[in-house]
């Protein structure tokens, strides 16, 4: 059986994936579990929609989970893979496109007259990269403690897995098996944008906290975005302490403006600057590529230099490189300000839609993203995101599934318009929510 069989279907497509694939995914919120259904099995992609198995075009709001801040399959960005891809597909040796791509960022993230980073070390995933900003800041302070916060997620090494929202909270889990409990114990998880919890963990853990991790905006319990000044706070208890601070801009890095999450705060007066930052999803255009950038002193700890060690086979391909290149060349203020409108209109249809319908809601917004949550307070933190009546989005989301428009499969992630989301693609997405609003209400 191929993709392109006549009789394959989404459900067809799904039963031959869990014969021999976990679950039938190969990360766990495609499974559906949150809203239920069959999972979509997608063969193509191009500007702001998908095509599944069956042939069925949707307007997509996934975006590849943030990645295609340019669209799918930008015809640029496929020709740099194709051009790379003639020459080789891996060389297991330095090439000059990695050193482009870690000018282009480092070049992006001087803002205002600060550097955002100094040096880049290209990895393959964004958890290879917040895994190694961690051990960076266990080596340069000798110590062992990590505050994260409840509802970011940093990737799936043992350490961070702890109430990360999105597929751990889709999934109902506290965090996960296979975890030992001596490694969880070094991470201290905080709920967020509460400063006396940060000062009563290193009140109560002085001397052993190597940093404070954060996301850019919290983007998998919903959209958390830190209160005005929250960063710059976390950077100074941080720095007082003798720990580090890391940014992590997996997600919101090069999708909400130019310089990522840090250059959206910093054009609004903020005045940290990260010790540690992590890069993914549109650093690499689609492709698998992410990074870890900082202060030359603290990058330079990285092994061949320093004793902090790290390695990949794979980091830096070819491949993922020359799309990355491409993506960021491409990315200008034209690129952001369609975004933003996209995200603006399509924000406003969601709200007047649910809002007809008599549905408890709220938006969450960091930027150009937003997310949903049906409750009528805001959504401050991890414990505010799960109490609401969560039950609501399965029915929402198949009646956008059943009118043409493919949305995040859990209630906990953003929704992501991309530069690609035209006047035909928003107004389909406005012709749908009224339904997927009154399948909301009837839930």
């Amino acid at each position: 059986m191929s993709a392109t069989d006549s009789a394959l279907t989404n459900e067809t497509a799904a039963a031959r994936a869990r014969a021999v694939i976990p679950g039938g995914v190969n990360s766990p919120v495609r499974a559906f579990g949150s809203v239920g259904g069959t999972p979509l099995s997608i063969v193509s992609a191009h500007g702001a929609t998908v095509t599944d198995v069956t042939g069925r075009e949707y307007v997509d709001l996934v975006a590849s989970w943030g990645p295609a801040l340019l669209g799918h399959a930008h015809p640029r960005v496929v020709d740099a893979v194709q051009r790379a891809a003639a020459r080789g597909l891996s060389f297991g040796a330095s090439t000059p496109g990695e050193t482009e791509l870690a000018e282009l960022v480092v070049e992006r993230l001087a803002v205002d007259g600060a550097r955002g980073i100094e040096r880049l070390r290209l990895v393959s995933t964004g958890t290879e990269a917040t895994m190694t900003a961690i051990r960076i800041a266990r080596g340069a302070t000798g110590r062992d403690v990590i505050i994260k916060f409840a509802g970011h997620y940093h990737g799936h090494s043992d350490g961070l897995l702890a109430e990360s929202g999105s597929g751990v909270a889709t999934l109902g889990l506290p965090g996960s098996a296979g975890v030992p409990a001596p490694i969880a114990g070094l991470t201290l998880v905080l709920p967020y944008n509460d400063r006396a919890a940060v000062r009563d963990a290193f009140a109560a853990h002085p001397g052993r906290i190597a940093a404070i991790i954060a996301e850019g905006a919290g983007a998998n319990a919903g959209i958390l975005a830190p209160e005005d000044g929250f960063n710059d706070f976390l950077v100074e208890t941080a720095h007082r302490e003798g720990a580090l601070f890391i940014l992590d801009e997996v997600l919101t890095g090069f999708r909400v403006d130019p310089a990522g999450w840090w250059g959206h705060e910093r054009a609004r007066g903020a005045g940290y600057v990260p010790d540690l930052l992590t890069f993914g999803k549109v650093i690499g255009g689609g492709m698998p590529l992410a990074g870890i950038g900082g202060r030359a002193d603290f990058m330079e700890l990285l092994a061949p230099l320093g004793p902090v060690y790290q390695a990949g086979t794979l980091s830096g391909n070819p491949l993922a490189v020359a799309a990355g290149v491409e993506t960021l060349r491409l990315a200008d203020a034209g690129v952001y300000a369609a975004v933003d409108a996209a995200s603006a209109r399509v924000a406003s249809a969601l709200t007047a839609a649910l809002a007809a319908e008599g549905v408890a809601h709220t938006l969450s917004f960091a930027g150009n993203l937003f997310s949903v949550a049906f409750r009528e307070a805001p959504v401050r933190d991890y414990d505010d995101a799960k109490d609401q009546e969560a039950w609501r989005y399965g029915p929402f989301f198949h009646a956008m599934l059943a009118h043409g428009v493919s949305l995040p499969p859990s209630v906990f992630e953003a929704w992501f318009l991309t530069a690609a989301h035209d006047d035909d693609a928003l107004t389909r997405i406005e012709e749908a929510l009224p339904h997927a609003a009154r399948a909301a209400a009837a839930a």
